[in-house]
């Protein structure tokens, strides 16, 4: 294929995947376009693919759709994207979550010898709205839960959502945290494919007991001297 048609169809691609993304993220066309500087004809040529987006046009507008840049140049990240961000039925996944909680509540309680009227005088309210937060039929203020918390000594960590797509999202962002306040060249480290059997071993022998950590630590030793 001449690479002028290759360039042509790739343009109509990244402006498909780009437009794509833009409509996930619920935003105009106008706020896109006013983001690079340019006139909403052009954004929409880039998203018809009838006019070719730069690199650094692209890397600003997905920092701006805070999707990643693969997202726009291959459409199987687009794709595995879509599949882990895929949002449950806001009504369900309410309903549900509740009951997890006041469950949870409930249990909580329950290993640290209090009763329900120990919660209802911690919180001070009346006895019923313990009965119903732990049914999941009254949601539990957040500003509350963490008084239960600090009272019983767990972190609020305790009530949060671990396997759903929502809950996995909260917690890729907070491991993204934890990752970004590494010093740059350990991240560095990381981050480069031909280093991931060293991470391996690493996380081999943090797994392994102290004793067996020290015989390797003495077997290296006899080696070395």
């Amino acid at each position: 294929m001449p690479n002028q048609e290759v360039i042509e169809l790739r343009s109509r691609i990244i402006g498909a995947l780009l437009q794509n993304v833009r409509d996930r993220s619920r935003l105009s066309r106008e706020e896109c376009a006013a983001i690079l500087g340019v006139p909403v004809e052009t954004l929409a040529a880039y998203e018809e693919g009838s006019q070719a987006i730069s690199l650094p046009e692209l890397e600003l507008l997905t920092r701006f759709l805070n999707v990643p840049l693969s997202a726009i140049r291959t459409a199987d990240t687009l794709n595995k994207m879509q599949e882990e961000n895929k949002m449950p039925s806001p009504r369900m996944y309410l309903l549900l979550r509740h009951r997890i909680v006041g469950a949870r509540l409930r249990q909580l309680r329950s290993e640290a010898n209090r009763t329900q009227q120990d919660l209802a005088d911690m919180l001070e309210c009346p006895l019923s709205t313990i009965i119903e937060y732990e049914l999941g039929k009254r949601p539990i203020p957040v500003a509350e839960l963490e008084v239960v918390c600090r009272a019983l000594n767990v972190p609020l960590s305790y009530f949060l959502d671990k396997d759903s797509n929502i809950g996995k999202w909260h917690l890729l962002q907070d491991q993204f945290e934890l990752f970004k306040e590494l010093p740059p060249e350990l991240r560095e480290f990381v981050l480069k494919p031909i280093n991931k059997s060293y991470l391996e071993l690493a996380m081999k022998l943090a797994a392994m007991p102290a004793g067996a950590l020290r015989n390797i630590a003495e077997s290296l030793l006899e080696i070395t001297f």
